[in-house]
């Protein structure tokens, strides 16, 4: 992590305006930590879809602005609804580009929780589940044990403090994190 502030550069998965899942994004970057700056990424609904073809050549700069700020970041929270089943196809392609150039990408050796608000039986946790699994082989490391849903529509998300300490508890996990000592 940096010196004097931990950069989490935060996804989020829907790009609906008024998503529950912005607005908890935006209440964790409103209510960070001392000493952490949570930054979200925006522009992930005009990314390419990715092609190697187009990567070979100049990166188109949505690709590159989302790659320059999570390889500046010192971890990733993935704040994302459940879409038929899975990740957001716009997330999913987030992570793509991310993942290149192989073995070196921006995504490489960084914590990474998912987390999420959607009203679906599961409370989405399989979107999670198939997220940390891409980051895992783009070569970020999952922070497997904070993920976390809310299952009803009913329930004020940002107005219980038990789902919130929960939330606050995945980019607590991401400052906390400190990478395994390099095989000798």
């Amino acid at each position: 992590m940096s010196e004097n502030t931990t950069r989490v550069a935060v996804l989020v998965g829907s790009l609906r305006t008024d998503s529950v899942n912005r607005q908890v994004a935006e209440y964790l970057r409103d209510h960070a930590p001392e000493g952490v700056t949570l930054e979200l990424v925006d522009g992930l609904g005009e990314l390419p879809f990715y092609n190697e073809d187009i990567d070979a050549g100049e990166t188109p700069a949505p690709a590159q602005h989302v790659r320059d700020a999570v390889a500046d970041a010192d971890g990733l929270l993935l704040v994302t609804p459940e879409y038929n089943g899975t990740m957001p196809a716009v997330l999913n392609n987030a992570i793509d580009w991310l993942s290149r150039p192989y073995g070196g990408g921006a995504i490489t050796g960084k914590p990474v929780a998912a987390i999420g608000v959607t009203p679906t039986p599961y409370g989405g946790v399989w979107s999670h589940e198939h997220a940390l699994k891409s980051v895992t082989i783009a070569g970020g490391v999952p922070l497997e044990d904070v993920t976390v849903s809310q299952t009803s529509i009913d329930v004020d998300v940002l107005g219980t403090e038990e789902v919130i300490a929960k939330l606050q508890g995945a980019v607590d996990a991401i400052v906390a994190f400190t990478p395994a000592p390099a095989a000798a």
